[in-house]
Formats: structure tokens, sequence, C-alpha cells
């Protein structure tokens, strides 16, 4: 019984990843080759994405375009948000019924943990990789390592290492 309860919970688990691939190719405005959604997943028709990119759970949602890098990596229950209630200038309180929209732009070979929360406004540099339980609020460069809420940098990548694996395309 065990075996089969095995047998079929990676059988059903390929049927989902199948599933959830195809609805996110349907819902994005491009896509690269070699998308893998592992999990419910779901983006607005502005995101772009690169090739390879990995989700395990990721909702994209608001007006604002999405580019995502190559060979991009998330955790569970990640959101990217783009759009905002306007507050600042409306023409009521707490915010009008009007939106203000931001893009979001992810490099290549970025990884993001579990439940990590990105507004809209934020441009994160290849090979970043962002803790789980982070909301990043602003720009993350290239090669950091940040965590927190507000997501702040602390601890760089080596790059050294970084570079010697993308010549020898070493990509995951």
């Amino acid at each position: 019984m065990k075996r089969f309860l095995k047998v079929f919970r990676t059988a059903w688990n390929k049927v989902e990843r199948i599933v959830w691939t195809s609805i996110i190719k349907m819902q994005c405005k491009s896509c690269g080759e070699n998308l893998k959604v592992n999990h419910r997943s779901k983006v607005s028709d502005k995101t772009i994405l690169g090739k390879c990119v990995n989700f395990n759970g990721m909702h994209i949602t608001g007006n604002g375009e999405v580019r995502i890098g190559d060979y991009f990596h998330s955790g569970t229950e990640c959101m990217i948000i783009t759009s905002n209630h306007n507050y600042d200038h409306g023409d009521a309180i707490p915010y009008d019924h009007t939106y203000i929209h931001k893009n979001v732009s992810i490099g290549n070979f970025v990884w993001i943990g579990t439940r990590v929360l990105i507004l809209g406004g934020v441009t994160i540099g290849d090979g970043a990789i962002i803790q789980a339980g982070s909301v990043v609020a602003s720009d993350i460069p290239a090669g950091a390592i940040a965590g927190g809420a507000p997501a702040k940098v602390f601890k760089e990548r080596d790059k050294e290492h970084f570079e010697k694996l993308l010549q020898e395309k070493r990509f995951h």
C-alpha cells in the first residue's frame, strides 16, 4: 500500500506540474523555454518570463509589468504586487478608487525564498538571493544576499565563484 501511495503521489505531482505550467504559459505576456511550475501559481498578463523559470508557488498581481530573468527560482507562497491604492493625491481618504502601477524587474539567476513579498518599483539584480519571509520594498543589487522587512543587504555572494560557475554554464 505504501508503495502504491508513493507511486500515485509522484504521478499526481507530475500531472499537477503540467497543469500549473500550462496555466501560467496562458496567463503571461511571454515565456521562455523550460518553465516549471510546481505548485499553484498565478501571474498577470503583463508578466514576461525568461527561460528556465521555476515557480514553487508564485502570485503576481497588479497592472505593472513584471520581468523575470533566466534561471529564476522561488520558494512557496511568494507574491509580487505591482499596483497600490492612490492614497497620496486621491480625492478620498484613506484612498480613492484609482491605482498607482509600478513595474518590477528581476535579473537572471535570482533565488527568492519562501513567503517573499516584492513590491512595485523594485529591481533585483542578477544573482541576488532574497531570504525567506522578506519584504522587498527597494532595489537589491546584483550578487547581494538580502533579508528582513524591509529587506536589507547583509552579505554578498562570492563573485569569483559566481562568475566561474557562469562561465562553465553550470545552471540549475
